[in-house]
């Protein structure tokens, strides 16, 4: 079957989106009123802070009955986190990912629910069967790669493969870069897979 025809139309570049975001100051007024620490009923990962994206940003589903969920896909921001949840919070950016993590203290936002597809791949195919973990940093800056971000990064990511069965190991636990027809480079060099899931089988 072409799955192609399927398909929607490809959507922006995340990097793209991010960068020029980060760069410029984002009208205060195309953001939702979030109140600090909101939890929806049944929240996916009780340790994060519900921080939700624009319902413009993602797609609405209902994994893993609609969807399985077979990949859990690690990103980095190229953006600070206050940034990154500011543009996924933007109607206008057409760009999410379930989860973001902050360097400082491996603070965890959910952001679009995990039953939802969010937008992160820059693959349809991906979006559908994965869950996107964005951490804040730069690939070019290991010092955003701390020890804290590791290991609340690696709890998240061991219980959604719990959760949805998926193998904790490197043919399952992707890098952006990894997935088919991208053009993005993160996590990038620095980061450690070999500590990561490691970290992730132990959590």
């Amino acid at each position: 079957m072409d799955r192609a025809k399927f398909l929607p139309t490809s959507l922006p570049s995340r990097r793209r989106l991010l960068q020029s975001a980060a760069l410029a100051t984002l009208s205060t007024a195309l953001l939702p009123t979030t109140r600090a620490g909101a939890k929806p009923q049944g929240i996916d990962y009780p340790p994060s802070e519900w921080s939700p994206a624009s319902t413009s940003n993602y797609t609405v589903a209902n994994r893993p009955t609609s969807h399985p969920v077979d990949f859990v896909i690690i990103h980095v921001t190229q953006a600070t986190y206050s940034d990154t949840l500011a543009i996924f919070q933007n109607p206008k950016k057409k760009v999410s990912a379930h989860y973001v993590v902050r360097s400082a203290d491996g603070h965890v936002a959910q952001m679009v629910r995990e039953r939802d597809i969010a937008w992160h791949a820059g693959n349809w195919d991906y979006n559908t069967r994965s869950i996107g973990i964005e951490h804040e940093g730069w690939v070019d800056k290991p010092a955003y790669f701390t020890n804290s971000m590791y290991e609340e990064s690696a709890k998240l990511t061991a219980a959604i493969c719990t959760k949805y069965r998926i193998p904790k190991d490197r043919s399952h636990i992707l890098a952006h870069y990894e997935v088919p027809g991208s053009d993005h480079t993160d996590p990038g060099p620095h980061w450690d897979w070999t500590r990561y899931i490691r970290l992730v089988n132990f959590a």
